[in-house]
């Protein structure tokens, strides 16, 4: 069935499953499963477990997940992480489609989950397709105004080439701001991870690797998405 989405908003129930009410039992959930991952027990399993614990549906579950990590992941990220006061000046290298997925979830009133690490992220996916919506071009202008305002750049956003219609919002981003450069290339997160400028993601495996990163997405929705349904669990 083809995706006819024109926002990047709630599911049909998502204010039941993540209101004010269901808070406190998301982030226990997110707390047993981090001292799970913490003593080294496998993510599956435990999400299981944890999940048949507290009874949460699939979609709480994929939240919890996104939410949780290690103690040592922890402290290995914020070791890495670099305050925006350090970010003047300075080169950054994005990861496009996390960085415009979550921009567009916050801007149409999707879910933003505020994780254990300080990462926001989406529950959006893109399973081989990316459709643009109307908080697309929204989107843009505002990571081009605040990081304009910030001193940030020249910036790179990296998007990944086997995912559809990737050239077009590459151009898109070209087009944006003078400063900044898209590329599609067949997968981004080893050149994300590779030793280098600052990144931009709140990919977990791609935060483990790298050598510094910037905490991009929740700055800019903090600053210009003040209203957005953001679900903190951390």
């Amino acid at each position: 069935m083809p995706d006819t989405r024109t926002h990047r908003g709630p599911g049909p129930r998502d204010r039941e499953w993540f209101g004010v009410e269901e808070r406190p039992g998301l982030a226990t959930a997110v707390a047993d499963l981090s001292w799970l991952l913490s003593r080294g027990y496998a993510e599956a399993s435990s999400l299981k477990l944890v999940g048949d614990r507290w009874r949460l549906v699939d979609r709480q579950r994929t939240a919890v997940r996104r939410s949780s990590c290690s103690d040592e992941a922890l402290a290995r990220r914020r070791a890495k992480r670099v305050d925006l006061g350090a970010m003047r000046g300075r080169p950054l290298r994005i990861d496009g489609f996390n960085l415009v997925l979550t921009l567009e979830s916050a801007l149409g009133g999707g879910v933003v989950l505020g994780g254990r690490d300080g990462c926001y992220r989406d529950l959006a996916s893109v399973y081989g397709t990316y459709r643009r919506v109307e908080e697309t071009r929204p989107a843009l202008d505002l990571a081009a105004r605040w990081l304009a305002a910030w001193g940030i750049g020249p910036c790179t956003w990296l998007l990944d080439a086997p995912v559809s219609n990737s050239g077009r919002l590459a151009a898109m981003i070209r087009a944006k701001a003078p400063t900044w450069r898209a590329e599609v290339v067949p997968d981004p997160d080893p050149l994300l991870a590779h030793p280098g400028d600052p990144i931009a993601t709140a990919d977990a495996a791609v935060l483990d690797r790298c050598d510094s990163w910037f905490n991009l997405a929740r700055a800019l929705v903090e600053a210009a998405a003040p209203g957005a349904f953001v679900v903190d669990l951390g």
